[in-house]
């Protein structure tokens, strides 16, 4: 009975406000319609139980109750992050965590080779024929880069990594250690087409392997190392160092040793990017509604994001100069849509890959991402850097150089 005043108490809340395009089914055959246009989204409510998750709908107690199977819902996977955001925001108070967020970011915090190895292994050794279902051809996990925002996601990806190499400087025979390289396409590419020697690392083993195999079918095994490595056991020098999508593992109190790390693997005269992602809350706290909770229970592990100004802190602290910066949010927001919009219309062949809780994880968290980077929420920054207080000289006049057609 207080179940059914309190829905009655929700619903008619929500009528109050702009229509939403949602139907809830109840599992006693009732039906609550928000919108006189047809539903984009339906939410199937089995039991009375479930109705709690519902009446308290932050982007991390519905994407809990979809996930663990407590409710259905149906609709594209955009349309759903949509209308959940839009019910979190119209409830009047904030939503009580609990304290999962205090602990998670404390585990966050307390980051070992071992529990970094596991969280890699949690989000990247699904499978290898998981990501290739909606990745480009060339297996990247990571911002695309746009010059007009009509390109497919393959062309995109390959002048993201152009860009990348271009903006370094890269030139033959440089060693180059790529930190956190995937399945190996920005090693490839920068041996294939720059001539230089490469260190790719990962903790992946499934991406190490594929990698190898990719390395070999190039006939590159010569210029192109993949090792399965932690960066903070790598040693030598590279004259350039790249790090993309990868130091959102590496946790916020350990950024400076991080950067001091890749300062310390640097030659005098040599250039780094770290291609991350970032949230734009000045407190380095996660995403609203929950979606950072979501995030770090179901997709990421110990992940954490800094806000750009402690990145560039910490890159100061760890003896590096900041010497270009560049915002990536819109073409990440790009980028996000077309992997959803690839994992919906692969649905079927994925729901085959894995089993259904990790299915939804990934069906919500990529609709999740693409309504984060649109809503400034989060944000991707392009930071190149060389060690700090060497001779102005090295620094280009100006960024032309970057642009240039190849």
């Amino acid at each position: 009975m207080f179940n059914q005043i309190r829905l009655r108490a929700w619903s008619e809340g929500l009528r109050s406000q702009p229509s939403l395009p949602l139907r809830v089914q109840l599992w006693n055959g009732q039906r609550l319609d928000f919108s006189p246009d047809p539903p984009r989204v339906t939410v199937h409510v089995p039991h009375a139980r479930a109705l709690r998750y519902l009446l308290s709908p932050s982007l991390y107690n519905l994407g809990r109750a979809y996930v663990e199977g407590a409710i259905d819902v149906s609709g594209r996977a955009s349309d759903m992050v949509a209308v959940v955001n839009a019910l979190a925001n119209n409830m009047r108070a904030p939503l009580p965590t609990f304290g999962l967020g205090r602990l998670l970011g404390a585990l966050a915090r307390s980051h070992t080779r071992k529990r970094d190895a596991a969280a890699i292994r949690y989000h990247y050794d699904v499978s290898n024929a998981f990501y290739a279902a909606w990745l480009d051809p060339g297996m990247v996990y990571s911002c695309a880069y746009f010059d007009n925002g009509a390109e497919t996601l393959a062309e995109a990806q390959v002048k993201k990594i152009d860009h990348i190499l271009t903006k370094i400087g890269v030139r033959p025979g440089h060693r180059l250690l790529d930190i956190g390289c995937g399945w190996g396409a920005l090693a490839i590419r920068a041996a294939q087409r720059y001539g230089a020697r490469c260190v790719g690392i990962t903790l992946s083993d499934n991406q190490a392997r594929l990698a190898r195999e990719q390395v070999e079918r190039a006939g590159l095994g010569g210029l192109v190392e993949i090792r399965l490595q932690d960066y903070r056991d790598v040693g030598g020098q590279f004259d350039r160092i790249t790090s993309v999508g990868m130091f959102e593992h590496v946790g916020v109190r350990q950024l400076p040793a991080y950067f001091r790390r890749m300062a310390t693997l640097l030659a005098p005269d040599g250039v780094a990017m770290n291609h991350g992602l970032t949230t734009t809350d000045v407190d380095s706290h996660g995403a609203p509604h929950g979606g950072g909770e979501f995030i770090s229970r179901y997709v990421f592990p110990y992940g954490e994001l800094a806000h750009l100004g402690t990145v560039i802190k910490a890159m100061q602290e760890g003896g590096l100069e900041v010497r270009d910066v560049e915002n990536l949010r819109r073409h990440y927001a790009r980028t996000c849509a077309m992997w959803s919009d690839n994992f919906e219309a692969h649905a079927e062949r994925i729901k085959q890959l894995t089993d259904a809780r990790r299915f939804r994880i990934w069906q919500v968290y990529l609709a999740g991402c693409t309504h984060a980077f649109t809503h400034d929420w989060i944000s991707l920054y392009q930071v190149v850097c060389g060690k700090a207080g060497r001779d102005p000289a090295a620094i280009p006049w100006s960024r032309r150089y970057m642009y240039a057609q190849a």
